[in-house]
C-alpha cells in the first residue's frame, strides 16, 4: 500500500496532527515517513542582503521555528518506533505549496499528509492555503488533517 509517506510540518498544532497521522499509518503498512519542513523566503531581484537586522531576525526566526519542528518529528518518530527522516527546504521566492509538490514528485512519495487549519471565508481569502494550493496541482493521494481548534469552532 503506502511505502513512502511525505508530510509537510510547520510547528503549528495541525502540522503536529499530520504528523501524528502520518505515523499511525506508517505503523500500520510499515511505510517510510519524510517530515518536511519548507523555510519561505522572499523572492529577490538581487543575490544581496538589505542587512537590515529586522529581515536577519525574521529570517532567523523561521529557521528556529523549521529546526524546532524537524526536532519534534525525529522525536515522535524514536518514540513511536518507525521508519522515519526529516528534510527541511528553502523556497526562495517560490509558493511553499510548489516546493511541496516538487519534493513529492522527487521522493516518489505514495501519499501526501498535511494539515490544514480549516479556515473559511474571508479569513481564508486573506491568508489563502497551502493545502489548498497543494491539493489542486496534486497528482498523488493526499490527506488533509484539519486542527483540533478548527474542528471544535
Amino acid at each position: 500500500m503506502y511505502k513512502q509517506i511525505l508530510v509537510a510540518i510547520d510547528g503549528s498544532r495541525s502540522g503536529r496532527r499530520a504528523l501524528d497521522e502520518a505515523v499511525k499509518i506508517a505503523k500500520a503498512t510499515g511505510a517510510h515517513v519524510e517530515a518536511l519542513c519548507v523555510v519561505q523566503h522572499p523572492a529577490r531581484l538581487v543575490d544581496i542582503s538589505s542587512g537590515f537586522a529586522e529581515e536577519q531576525t525574521r529570517h532567523s526566526a523561521e529557521i528556529d521555528a523549521a529546526t524546532a519542528a524537524l526536532e519534534e518529528a525525529r522525536t515522535v518518530f524514536a518514540q513511536a518506533g518507525v521508519d522515519g527522516g526529516t528534510r527541511a527546504a528553502d523556497s526562495n521566492g517560490e509558493e511553499i505549496a510548489a516546493v511541496i509538490y516538487r519534493i513529492a514528485a522527487e521522493e516518489e512519495v505514495d501519499l501526501v499528509v498535511m494539515g490544514t487549519r480549516g479556515l473559511s471565508g474571508m479569513k481564508r481569502l486573506l491568508l489563502g492555503s497551502v493545502a489548498e494550493s497543494y491539493l489542486r496541482a496534486a497528482d498523488r493521494p493526499v490527506m488533509l488533517v484539519r486542527s483540533e481548534d478548527a474542528a471544535a469552532e
